[in-house]
């Protein structure tokens, strides 16, 4: 290895799945000492994207099983997402305290990606229950904790949906800590299954759930970002998502509603067809969608039914392409990249979406490259529109450490680009 090597725990006798992480751990980081948890989120940033995420149901499981027990004990309870990404940390307030001082708080990324070896992150990557006890954490920093977590999955899909775990002293590797969180997570589990069950016998008959939308394809099951949300980014169809269900719209209705949603103050018929249709198209066009798109939400989504003169939605309806926009301007860049799936309806030739696309497109870049880590211009390259950005690549080797193992894949693509 480039940097030096730290020692394996217990004098080279790890367990094979420490062995395992600390060599994925060596490969994704430079050092040892280099595995802090960067903070992902702030706290406005956190509250926004967790009050959305489906583990927000089963928080009052985790609150009466295990943080509630976890008082006065000198445990924390974390809650993150499929990404090892921290949402709720709760428990022992000294805790919280000296969990802080390692970055193990709420907004925090405890991947293996980021963090090295610890229980969350591990137990991702495997898609189990783990137990890291001390000196077999990665980082010598964390070397005094230890922690148990397990894996939570959609009762639906079986895909994880995220990570409880418990963290502490050497309680938190108990003998029955690991059957204790399992026994949680399944409850957890349990609820959110009966949750949305009941949801669905409430349902009245015809309605959204299970049918196919307007354009002929079946809603997504996509997890939205809110509750009441569109998804425009990287799709050619927006995915409407309202009170807890999905219907996938027809190209021209999505250019419509999430003008709307953009033009909160609402819009005329002359300002809605300049946006979405070429010049020259009569106001009857936009007309006659408007009666389309009316009907469709009536069965659909009837709270969300646009008023007219001025054409304006009734409520907040919060687009994926403006929450972008939103925290690049914030500075908050690693979320916006997080939200980022892809351009603006790609096929779309609406004027206004255009302009969308290639602004969101653009600032994105801008704020990627001009002020960001070399982990977030990473990320940044996966995405296909900077497959062929030479300048994007130049960026991630300059900022990447010179004994970086991740800069021989960086340097091929550049070779191959240049070539």
């Amino acid at each position: 290895m480039s940097h030096p090597v730290q020692s394996m725990p217990s004098r080279g006798q790890a367990r094979a799945l420490v062995r395992e992480s600390w060599q994925r751990s060596r490969q994704a980081l430079p050092s040892p000492e280099a595995a802090t948890p960067p903070v992902v989120w702030e706290s406005r940033e956190l509250e926004e994207f967790r009050r959305g995420h489906p583990l927000a149901a089963i928080m009052p499981v985790i609150q009466q099983l295990l943080i509630q027990p976890s008082h006065d004990t000198g445990l924390l309870v974390a809650v993150g997402d499929e990404h090892g990404r921290l949402l709720w940390v709760e428990g022992d307030s000294a805790a919280r305290r000296n969990g802080e001082r390692i970055n193990f708080a709420q907004g925090a990324d405890w991947s293996e990606l980021a963090a090295g070896t610890s229980a969350p992150g591990t137990a991702l990557v495997l898609g189990r229950g783990v137990q890291i006890r001390g000196e077999e954490h990665f980082n010598p920093a964390v070397h005094s904790w230890s922690c148990t977590a397990v894996p939570l999955h959609d009762p639906d899909s079986g895909g994880i949906l995220g990570i409880v775990d418990i963290t502490g002293g050497i309680d938190a590797v108990g003998a029955n800590t690991l059957s204790l969180v399992q026994a949680t997570v399944a409850a957890a589990e349990a609820h959110l299954r009966i949750q949305r069950l009941e949801r669905r016998a409430g349902e009245p008959r015809g309605s959204a759930a299970g049918r196919t939308a307007a354009g002929g394809k079946p809603a997504s099951s996509a997890k939205p970002l809110y509750r009441d949300s569109l998804q425009i980014l990287g799709r050619d169809q927006g995915l409407l998502h309202l009170a807890g269900q999905a219907l996938t719209l027809s190209e021209r209705h999505t250019e419509i509603l999430a003008m709307l949603a953009l033009h909160p103050a609402g819009l005329t018929a002359e300002e809605l067809t300049g946006m979405v249709y070429p010049e020259g198209t009569s106001l009857t066009s936009i007309r006659a969608e408007m009666v389309r798109l009316r009907k469709l939400l009536h069965r659909h989504g009837p709270s969300l039914v646009p008023a007219s003169r001025p054409y304006r939605l009734p409520r907040t309806l919060v687009v994926d392409a403006g929450q972008v926009l939103s925290y690049l301007d914030r500075g908050a860049h690693r979320l916006a990249l997080n939200i980022y799936k892809g351009a603006v309806l790609p096929r779309s030739e609406a004027p206004a979406l255009g302009e969308l696309r290639n602004r969101v497109g653009l600032l994105l870049r801008e704020a990627i490259l001009g002020d960001a880590s070399a982990d977030v211009v990473l990320a940044y390259l996966q995405l296909p529109e900077a497959a062929d950005d030479v300048e994007a690549w130049r960026s991630a080797l300059r900022l990447l450490p010179p004994r970086s193992p991740r800069r021989a894949a960086v340097v091929a693509h550049l070779e191959a680009l240049e070539a």
